[in-house]
């Protein structure tokens, strides 16, 4: 038994301008859009690609500046030209340019309207047939002990591991991977993204909340309110919170 990986969402204080912000930038659609959450996923409904959500926050916007995130997204280019159409794209939809620790590097870090980190990645082999989100990276102290437990989670394998990332993806192949890269300093607070898991119709939601937690995962409170329906909230070994949803 396995879960699906079925979107990635997005805390955000103007889900339907963040949700339109994405889709741009993407080419990407605005699939459902309601009072509290609003989807964006890939135009062709068989595309391997994992989708956004964007929930309304309860939270008010801080006076002071948010610290970076857990989770973040890495877009692919196909060239060193595609990339720096993609940046100008991000910057004229209201993206900017953030500092992160970076340094010099060949890949630009931005941040979207509500400040939430991504990169435009230049071209890279092993991204060529994502899509336009090469990968979903989760800063970790310990990428293999995550990786282990997402790849038990999600039913992908363990396709790279390295001393200071590793990283799982679908076995067809296809659609994004799911990294994990070695932070020492990973932030404390779970950040305004989480993943959502969905349970096979064949499965039962609760044995599979049972299974998680059998394989590492925490039980967690109240804690983030699912995008598309509660079944339960759970969090991984480093308490970055996450949904499992029924179909």
């Amino acid at each position: 038994m396995s879960t699906r990986l079925a979107c990635v969402v997005f805390d955000a204080v103007c889900p339907r301008t963040m949700a339109h912000f994405w889709a741009e930038l993407l080419g990407w659609e605005v699939t459902v859009e309601r009072a509290v959450a609003v989807d964006v996923a890939a135009p062709d409904p068989d595309a391997p690609d994992v989708s956004l959500t964007f929930l309304a926050t309860r939270r008010g916007v801080p006076d002071c500046p948010l610290p970076k995130n857990r989770i973040h997204l890495d877009l692919s280019s196909r060239s060193l030209d595609h990339q720096g159409v993609q940046v100008d794209r991000a910057l004229s939809l209201g993206a900017r340019r953030v500092d992160v620790g970076q340094g010099e590097v060949p890949w630009a870090v931005l941040a979207d309207p509500e400040g939430n980190e991504f990169c435009v990645l230049e071209p890279r082999e092993q991204y060529v047939d994502t899509g336009a989100v090469a990968a979903i990276v989760l800063d970790t102290r310990d990428p293999r002990r995550l990786a282990d437990f997402w790849s038990a989670a999600s039913g992908w394998p363990l396709t790279h591991d390295g001393e200071h990332y590793a990283g799982i993806r679908a076995a067809t192949g296809q659609g994004p991977w799911l990294e994990f890269l070695r932070t020492p300093d990973a932030p404390g607070d779970r950040g305004r993204l989480h993943l959502d898991l969905i349970a096979f119709p064949a499965d039962d939601p609760a044995s599979e909340a049972a299974r998680l937690q059998a394989a590492g995962a925490l039980p967690v409170g109240p804690g983030i309110p699912p995008a598309n329906g509660p079944v339960v909230v759970l969090a991984d070994p480093e308490t970055n919170e996450f949904c499992l949803l029924q179909r």
